[in-house]
């Protein structure tokens, strides 16, 4: 008979399988070293020289990228205490679309820091109280190192540069244009309505990033479906079904006994078809959208009729464009009323590289919708750039709530651990030490950056020390002479925004973990982990980040 221990403690209330960590060891040092081996693999992609890094997913797609949002979404990783620092990341991601790398360092730098106090005998109550007292004085500081603010919504291509550079080095001049462009076509008077989803991007492979142009109106990467490939001042007709005969599910057999009766037999369905094609071009309609297919009877009638036929299969696609031209989207095949119908300055089938496109094009100066035209070399490196794009966009709306910005380069990072580290040492009790040592995890920021740019860390942060000690509050890295410059003279500049949030997220998710004194794992169900869900295909469905 076996010996049947009883179990002690929490775990008697748990099924068998089931994990209990506890304590200062088994929890919270457990936790900070899987966020530090987190940060290590993301540091060196961290400022303008940051690596590369190859990630393939988990349905085997291939990504090049130093983008840490990216990397971050596809890596999967299942640790808990590391998903508060990607969360964390993720919301930085969403409002404001920069600083996402900013977030992980910072975080994992000050749990790093954190965990030197608590083997010095600090709680981690303490260290964590002490870190929330130091975020709010940063916060306090902050203001006061604003070197500038956007208030011409035309000519912001120098605030947008910071967040291309770090993914797109070299390419950040052309970018920031195109993106510059595509905003201010678009922005509504009042620029607290701009919506991101008003600036589309098309990828084009071949050329390069220098043949990239902005568009004002849609572009779709398919032919026209009949013969008329232009149309000029064009009336347009959406519909959200197929440009089809209807079929009928039940099947027949028609007995045809004389050449009159073959002649005769589709007669009925081609006065009905032409019929309905002839009305839409007395409407004045030049071009016909489509959700489905074009029938080939539908097809000849919209050619000697010269109506262009243009099929989007994206009902997503078709809720833009009725938004880009004015029109009302119909249900069935009709003949909308002339109040229904959009209108465009020109739609025509234009061959870029080796693909041909269609362009719903505007000639103002302004439009509903811009569409960012992105050539490169190859498909990761369209990717990229993409991602850089997205960013940008996400940066520019960030400046239209809040235009305030400040030198980057490590300027604001190395300003903030000095006048912090000043005031730890005026404060009182053991908080202090955690002040002291939020300083210390202010000044990876600017290191991680040197040592990417392969300078000597050591040597850089002290004469950057000893520039702001002097009262050069804008002294930053430059890469480019491996030495110091005036960050805010050589436009290289920070959203306020943007690192405001990062401060907030960092030290909210270093104080969740720090305060984590169990982890408690259920046993897991049988037959593994549930599979993955279908993923949100649009920004308008639920889920999507």
């Amino acid at each position: 008979m076996a010996l049947n221990i009883p179990k002690s403690g929490f775990q008697r209330f748990m099924k068998d399988g089931a994990q209990l960590f506890k304590g200062t060891d088994e929890a919270v040092l457990r936790n900070i070293d899987a966020c530090v081996e987190l940060a290590s693999q993301l540091k060196s992609a961290y400022g303008p020289n940051g690596m590369n890094k190859m990630v393939i997913n988990h349905i085997e797609k291939l990504f090049v990228t130093n983008d840490a949002a990216t990397i971050l979404k596809e890596l999967d990783i299942q640790h808990p205490a590391a998903k508060i620092i990607i969360l964390a990341s993720q919301m930085q991601e969403k409002q404001i679309g920069d600083n996402t790398n900013t977030v992980v360092i910072l975080a994992t730098a000050l749990l790093e820091h954190g965990a030197e106090l608590i083997n010095m005998g600090l709680t981690p109550q303490e260290v964590a109280a002490g870190y929330e007292h130091a975020a709010e004085k940063a916060l306090e500081i902050l203001p006061s190192l604003v070197v500038q603010e956007a208030t011409d919504l035309r000519d912001l291509s120098m605030f947008l540069r910071s967040a291309i550079t770090s993914k797109q080095y070299d390419n950040e001049e052309i970018i920031a244009d195109l993106v510059a462009k595509a905003c201010v076509r678009t922005v509504p008077k009042n620029s607290f309505n701009f919506n991101v989803d008003n600036i589309r991007i098309c990828k084009l492979l071949g050329s390069g990033v220098n043949s990239s142009m902005v568009m004002n109106g849609m572009v779709f990467k398919r032919g026209a479906e009949g013969e008329v490939k232009s149309s000029e001042n064009a009336r347009i007709a959406v519909f959200t079904c197929p440009f089809d005969l209807t079929q009928t599910e039940t099947k027949g057999t028609v007995l045809i006994e004389n050449a009159q009766e073959l002649m005769g037999f589709a007669k009925g369905e081609e006065s009905e078809v032409e019929s309905q094609v002839k009305a839409l071009a007395d409407n004045g309609v030049q071009v016909v959208v489509a959700a489905g297919k074009f029938g080939d009877l539908y097809l000849h009638f919209l050619n000697k009729y010269k109506i262009m036929g243009v099929r989007l299969t994206s009902k997503f696609d078709l809720r833009r464009l009725c938004r880009t031209v004015g029109a009302q989207a119909q249900a069935r095949i009709c003949a909308p009323a002339v109040n229904l119908l959009g209108k465009c300055d020109a739609v025509y089938v234009k061959e870029i590289g080796d693909e041909s496109v269609v362009v719903f094009e505007n000639k103002g100066e302004k439009g509903n919708v811009a569409t960012i035209l992105i050539r490169g070399s190859s498909q990761s490196r369209i990717d990229d750039v993409e991602r850089a794009v997205d960013d940008a966009i996400n940066t520019y709306k960030a400046l239209t709530k809040d235009g305030k910005v400040l030198p980057g380069a490590g300027a604001v990072e190395i300003e903030l651990a000095r006048q912090i580290e000043n005031y730890g040492e005026k404060c009182p009790g053991l908080e202090q030490y955690a002040i002291k040592k939020f300083a210390y995890a202010l000044e990876t920021l600017p290191k991680c950056i040197a040592e990417n740019s392969g300078m000597d860390a050591t040597d850089i942060l002290t004469k950057l020390n000893a520039a702001h000690e002097t009262g050069q509050r804008n002294a930053g890295i430059d890469i480019w002479k491996h030495d110091i410059m005036d960050a805010a003279e050589n436009n290289i500049l920070d959203l306020y925004a943007g690192k405001k949030l990062a401060i907030k997220l960092a030290t909210d998710a270093a104080a969740t973990i720090l305060k984590v004194d169990q982890i408690i794992i259920a046993k897991q169900a049988a037959g593994g982990p549930t599979p993955r869900g279908p993923k949100p295909q649009d920004e308008d469905d639920e889920g999507m980040v």
